[in-house]
């Protein structure tokens, strides 16, 4: 039995249509959110530190990262398919086959964004715009798509 070919349904390009600039903003908002969050987890080391003789204060280095990629995993490879900035602007993101993405697979995506934007600054959205889909770097790596929510 030979394997069958993986086929790609193909995303409409009005799907697509204004996502680059509401990635962007939702971008900004995600970092609030994140820092909000980072806070809260920050705090709770701080304290756990305390208790701890200083060995909880160890992970404030990583809680950054840790932090956006668990909040970026959790709300991409949830029913909404998005993060918070993202609903706010319009925004979803989706496999290439229109299907939510798994948990892993939204976190990998995180980690790439972060790894694109801190090395290619300002390049980064330059496989945006120069691709008829609008898909940056990083969605290509991970497999996903942003698209209109709703459509």
């Amino acid at each position: 039995m030979t394997p069958q070919p993986v086929v790609y349904t193909a995303v409409p390009a009005s799907d697509t249509s204004g996502v680059l600039s509401g990635r962007m903003g939702a971008w900004i908002v995600d970092f609030f959110v994140i820092g909000a969050l980072w806070a809260v987890f920050a705090v709770a080391s701080l304290v756990l530190g305390v208790l701890t003789f200083g060995l909880g204060w160890m992970i404030l280095p990583v809680l950054w990262p840790i932090v956006a990629v668990i909040y970026s995993g959790v709300t991409v490879s949830g029913p909404r398919r998005s993060t918070i900035g993202q609903r706010m602007f319009g925004v979803e993101l989706r496999t290439v086959t229109g299907q939510t993405a798994p948990f892993i697979v939204a976190a990998v995506h995180a980690v790439f964004f972060y790894v694109s934007i801190s090395t290619l600054t300002p390049l980064v959205l330059l496989f945006g715009l120069v691709r008829a889909d609008r898909r940056m770097l990083h969605d290509l790596l991970s497999g996903l798509i942003a698209v209109r929510r709703g459509t």
